[in-house]
């Protein structure tokens, strides 16, 4: 069983020095380290820090390309430690050591698929950060409570995954929930991961605001926007739009702002409304207002090409309520289902403390088949 085993690692560490080989061609490494040394040299520049924003996406960039370089690096030393490993065990025939390698091999297996699974992220907005926003459907409470849960999960998730969130607009529920909410989740890659959350969320549970304890169906709306970061591909001109301002409201406390800071603009051609509050100056808030109408307007536009490319292909999508994507039973059962690709967990509670990675992985690594 033992010379079994030592076969079995061998395929798999030979299946896995293949992987790393083609990911690390792919990567072109001389080519990133010489980008990594540029924006160094760029960040040591005595006016870097004069435009914010700029500077901001230097360091991200460099981020990003350093995280890719070291993990390809922390890979392969982890692949050259298992192949000493290895030697020894033929060399020394010690099976006692099989399993330990065994283990290890599988560990390494399983990070190489989860960079594997960043490096899938190649589409061209993947890497900006995301507008989401919740909206819930009918159902008054119960369904704006549903919204909250969500917020609670996708900021759960955004944080243990390093990206920064920030609320742009917040109308809290009569009762309790949130009407609606629009976040601007910051990181690299942000907008590629949240795009497989994008579509209808459907709980069953036994609602807490039903004194008969009846069960209850709500669903959620969610959609996800990759922030614009260059304004010439979205064209808004300065006459198609109506701007108000008006007093912010919020959960209270320091969220309220004593003069009329909130605005509101209004894009008369299309009938897009967008809002932000949460700024205390007016002048920010309309630039992240003006973000938000960009995204809405480009989503907008691949919205109208994907239907074009679809009536020609002779496709239908259904964008009905009853077409969720993914459905979240807390009775009779535990369960939460991603209708596309099938993935499903019994652990409910995890999911709505923000571990929705596998639902993401599946999603993203079905596409890519499909592609």
């Amino acid at each position: 069983m033992a010379l079994l085993d030592v076969v079995d690692v061998k395929q798999e560490m030979s299946a896995l020095g293949k992987r790393l080989a083609e990911i690390r061609g792919s990567l072109d490494l001389p080519v990133k380290k010489e980008r990594i040394g540029e924006l160094e040299d760029r960040m040591l520049a005595p006016d870097f820090w004069d435009d914010n924003d700029a500077a901001q996406k230097t360091i991200s960039e460099l981020n990003a390309i350093k995280s890719l370089v070291d993990k390809m690096g922390e890979l392969d030393a982890a692949y050259e430690d298992l192949q000493v490993m290895l030697e020894l065990v033929v060399e020394e025939g010690d099976d006692s050591m099989v399993p330990d390698l065994y283990d290890s091999t599988q560990a390494l297996k399983k990070q190489f698929e989860s960079f594997e699974l960043q490096l899938l992220l190649s589409d061209q907005y993947d890497k900006n950060n995301a507008i989401l926003e919740l909206h819930p459907g009918a159902g008054g409470t119960e369904s704006q409570d549903w919204a909250s849960m969500l917020l609670r999960m996708y900021t759960r998730w955004a944080e243990a995954n390093g990206f920064k969130v920030e609320t742009l607009d917040y109308l809290p529920g009569d009762e309790a929930g949130v009407k609606s909410v629009t976040l601007l989740i910051k990181g690299h890659n942000a907008y590629g991961y949240l795009k497989s959350e994008k579509g209808v969320h459907r709980l069953v549970r036994i609602s807490p605001f039903d004194a008969s304890g009846r069960r209850h169906t709500s669903f959620v709306s969610c959609n996800v926007l990759p922030e614009i970061e260059n304004d010439d591909e979205v064209e808004i001109r300065s006459e198609d739009l109506k701007i108000d301002t008006y007093r912010s409201s919020g959960a209270g406390g320091q969220h309220i702002n004593t003069t009329d800071s909130a605005v509101r603009i209004t894009h008369l051609p299309s009938g897009i409304v967008v809002t932000c509050q949460t700024e205390r100056s007016q002048i920010k808030n309309r630039e992240r207002a003006m973000k938000m109408l960009s995204a809405r307007l480009f989503e907008r536009m691949r919205e109208e090409q994907e239907k074009t490319l679809a009536a020609i292909q002779g496709e239908q999508k259904d964008i009905a309520w009853g077409s969720q994507i993914r459905s979240y039973v807390f009775h009779p059962y535990s369960m939460v289902k991603d209708h596309r690709t099938n993935m499903e967990t019994g652990n409910v509670q995890a999911v709505m403390d923000g571990e929705i990675d596998i639902f993401i992985d599946a999603y993203l690594r079905s596409s890519l088949n499909k592609s």
